[in-house]
């Protein structure tokens, strides 16, 4: 009878211990909850400005030494040079984009729009020659009527020219404030760094902790630095080219460049067609054009330059993995997704890896101590 006692006694605590952990774990979850959907709208801005920060802060410590410690001053400097180097010219070829788009409209519903007839060598070029002298062809001799029989893929076309319009344009609003935002994370860079480092510490151990820092420091700065800031310098300088040569639908061009660049692909294969379209419709004399020309062939090579500049250490992230976090971000969250996708994915994919490897050294290690 003592011993039935003392078995419901026993079970009555584990109960009540069971029922406290599940009340205390739903509290938590709740609480995480409520934080993340509060903080979700802001969590793609403070991603990307956290991205920046740990990418900058390097040169944020060399002007905050040169003004004497002032690490605000320094933070504001840089923000400055970002917003003038990156979101101007950005914002220029988007209002180039819209321009083009609105101009074309305009035209295309006045009936003034005047397409000149194609020359006969386009026919020339292979696999898609013949069928683009066609529709040129048709282009200037009936254009209400290729028109009407294209309305349907035009209106498609024309709701991507939108939403690329609408997601460049809120992916330099958000590149402004992420840069405001990490200018503030680079103001308080020891602090932030020591939370950092305790945090991951808790999640794993000492030792593991300040590795599990150096690895996500260490692939931020590479694959930001030698694979995406690569990629956005080498599209911003081929969109301004474009963009001073009268090239139409620049915005489209610059985000395939930014696109191609980040997947390790020649940036050749967007400048080509550009200096193509501005030898056929280009109005600036063949001096200009081949001036223009130079410029872009230059610009879509200049990435075997500023690699070497700018990649501190060899990317360990195979580029499949950066050019898939890139779509994907590109694909839930427009231009900034792009950015953050990359990086995120790439630091999963080290961290992932280095569990993998972690594990097969101590099965190594338990096998040759047998």
């Amino acid at each position: 009878m003592m011993e039935s006692n003392d078995l419901i006694t026993i079970e009555r605590r584990l109960v009540t211990r069971f029922l406290d952990m599940f009340i205390k774990f739903g509290l938590i979850l709740a609480l995480a909850s409520f934080c993340f959907t509060v903080f979700s709208p802001f969590l793609n801005v403070m991603l990307w400005g956290l991205i920046l920060a740990v990418t900058l802060y390097p040169l944020h410590q060399y002007f905050a030494k040169k003004l004497g410690g002032k690490q605000g001053l320094a933070s504001v400097i840089l923000v400055l040079l970002g917003v003038m180097l990156i979101v101007v010219p950005t914002i220029t070829m988007i209002t180039s984009l819209g321009e083009s788009a609105t101009t074309l409209v305009e035209h295309a519903s006045h009936t003034h729009l005047v397409i000149p007839p194609p020359n006969a060598n386009i026919g020339t070029i292979p696999v898609i020659g013949g069928k683009l002298f066609t529709l040129w062809s048709q282009a200037s001799q009936d254009l209400p009527g290729l028109i009407s029989d294209y309305h349907t893929q035009i209106a498609h076309a024309a709701k991507l020219v939108l939403s690329v319009l609408a997601s460049m344009g809120g992916g330099v609003f958000g590149f402004i404030i992420s840069c405001i935002a990490a200018g503030i994370m680079m103001a308080m860079g020891a602090s932030g760094a020591n939370a950092a480092t305790r945090i991951a510490m808790r999640i794993t151990d000492e030792r593991k902790g300040v590795e599990l820092i150096k690895l996500c420091t260490g692939t931020i700065r590479a694959v930001a630095q030698g694979v995406i800031g690569v990629a956005l310098i080498q599209s911003l300088l081929v969109g301004v080219i474009m963009a001073l040569a009268g090239i139409p639908a620049v915005g489209i061009f610059f985000v395939g460049a930014l696109i191609l660049g980040i997947a390790q692909v020649p940036v050749l294969i967007v400048s080509l067609p550009a200096i193509a379209i501005m030898w056929i419709t280009g109005d600036h004399g063949t001096a200009m054009n081949v001036v223009f020309t130079v410029l872009l062939i230059v610009a879509g090579m200049v990435d075997n330059v500023l690699k070497p500049m700018l990649l501190g250490r060899g990317v360990d992230v195979p580029m499949p993995v950066v050019l898939l976090g890139a779509l994907g971000g590109m694909a839930t969250n427009g231009i900034l997704g792009m950015f953050i996708g990359a990086t995120l994915l790439s630091i999963g994919y080290l961290i992932f890896m280095a569990w993998v490897n972690e594990g097969l050294k101590k099965a190594s290690l338990e096998n040759a101590s047998q």
